[in-house]
């Protein structure tokens, strides 16, 4: 039976496959390492108390009516001055637009920019921009981020697709890596932009930046994090910001996100999203709104999240630095930011005690799980090439108790091989 040309080409989630062989191996009892999914464990890390309680509260007094299609006017004023507050960034209620987390709005950016066979210009390893881009139909500007960039794009890189481009998606710190955009390579990129956009004529579409930055607030050490608009006044007439409560506040089931832009872009923004239906809950908003406000509690809040995930990723990359130094094929990135932290098992053409050849990262990522019983997400789910080393290993279902037993594991698979 033939069903629409999207749907019969759009390609199913590697990370939702391997998810699936993983949770079945659990059901048949294995003891699982899974550091795969970009969620949290809510007995490890559960939500803040009062967003708890507002959320309880505003259900108790009955705020379960639609919400406003654009999200209520008192949570786009307090996303108003929390952001304003925190980051310097003054948008009025008319140029925020709140959905249910991000993925809505990152949809309704792609749709309110792109038209079919229009260039979208998106890094890789990334987070779901091949398969919004295919979701319009656009042609795919792909570019491979290098470990030597920090996996995250250069204008250099860049400039060679911008001439036809109507959107560039960028993200951080970024999903999967964990890594951020140092000032220079921002700004780069930012004056990049305005200098095509000067170039175009009144009659062409301008090249639009979409400014993934869900993750901003859990930044470690002296890592600083940087966006468009503050580097470079002018963009803000062409950057829409990502933003949501799903990750900074452990919050990824209470699906409270929102975007931030030009007035003219976040109304078409709303106008798609209004015949989706993809706002978020009546009772939720009124919890954020609430808790948005209360700085106290959401610095105390931080302070130790960020904490409990930093130690997380830090003896988690001593680890993989010890068994580097012991000369085997791994590495790992410093932690930076959010929940992420990339490493490196380059095992292609090794041997298994069986005898058999591991002849591809597939195989790889086979061997980690079956023998030392480690659920990490390879690069090639993001985008990246099939042949990539580097993985995605994210923290938020991660106990303490079971790192240096993961790292012994591990070890003692990578020593089978020869």
């Amino acid at each position: 039976m033939k069903l629409s040309h999207l749907s019969e080409t759009l390609i199913g989630s590697e990370i939702v496959k391997l998810g699936g062989e993983i949770r079945e191996k659990i059901r048949q009892g294995e003891r699982i390492y899974n550091f795969t999914v970009g969620d949290f464990d809510p007995s490890i890390f559960p939500i803040p108390k009062e967003l708890e309680d507002a959320i309880v509260d505003a259900y108790r007094k009955h705020f379960t009516n639609y919400p406003a299609a654009e999200g209520n006017l008192d949570l786009r004023e307090a996303i108003h001055s929390f952001v304003k507050a925190e980051e310097g960034l003054d948008y009025g209620t008319t140029e925020i637009l709140v959905a249910s987390g991000g993925r809505p709005l990152i949809y309704a950016t792609y749709r309110a920019i792109c038209d079919k066979g229009e260039k979208i210009i998106y890094a890789v390893p990334s987070w779901n921009n091949n398969h919004y881009t295919h979701f319009v139909e656009g042609e795919h500007a792909v570019i491979e981020a290098k470990a030597e960039n920090n996996f995250m794009p250069t204008a250099a890189e860049m400039k060679p697709h911008i001439k036809d481009a109507v959107l560039i998606s960028l993200c951080s710190p970024q999903n999967p890596t964990g890594t951020t955009f140092r000032k220079k390579q921002l700004e780069d990129i930012c004056d990049m932009v305005l200098e095509e956009n000067a170039r175009r004529s009144g009659q062409e579409k301008k090249l639009y930046l979409m400014f993934d930055q869900m993750y901003w607030h859990l930044t470690f050490g002296k890592i600083e994090h940087y966006n468009p608009v503050s580097l470079r006044s002018a963009m803000r007439d062409y950057t829409i910001f990502i933003d949501a409560i799903s990750k900074i506040f452990a919050s990824t089931g209470v699906r409270v996100g929102w975007g931030m832009g030009p007035a003219t872009v976040i109304s078409k923004m709303k106008a798609i999203l209004t015949h989706i239906g993809a706002w978020a809950p009546m009772a939720e908003q009124k919890a954020v709104a609430y808790f948005l406000g209360r700085k106290e509690e959401i610095k105390k809040f931080l302070d130790h999240f960020k904490s409990e995930l930093e130690e997380r990723l830090t003896r988690i990359y001593r680890g993989f630095m010890n068994l580097k130094e012991q000369g085997l094929p791994v590495d790992a990135f410093a932690p930076e930011a959010a929940i992420y932290l990339p490493i490196k098992i380059d095992l292609i053409g090794k041997k298994t005690s069986e005898g058999n050849k591991l002849e591809t990262q597939g195989d790889v990522t086979a061997y980690i799980l079956n023998e030392a019983k480690l659920a990490i997400v390879p690069f090639y789910a993001f985008g990246s090439s099939r042949s990539s080393a580097w993985y995605r290993l994210s923290v938020g279902t991660c106990k303490k108790e079971q790192i240096e037993e993961m790292i012994s594991k591990l070890k003692e698979a990578l020593m089978k091989l020869s």
